[in-house]
């Protein structure tokens, strides 16, 4: 089960051109495989909303 906040950045994702979906899934899949905390995810995912926001 994910998270609104999660629920919605992914809603907002999908609008993303496909190059732009895959640098942040890239993204985010390492920061998970490096082991880092959940809040360096949550830093992850709302520079990510801010940089959506930004363009």
């Amino acid at each position: 089960m994910m998270t609104e906040l999660l629920e919605q950045a992914i809603a907002q994702l999908k609008n993303l051109p496909p190059s732009e979906q895959d640098a942040i899934a890239t993204m985010i899949l390492e920061e998970i495989d490096s082991d880092k905390s959940q809040d360096v995810l949550a830093k992850l995912a709302a520079e990510a909303m801010a940089e959506y926001h930004a363009s």
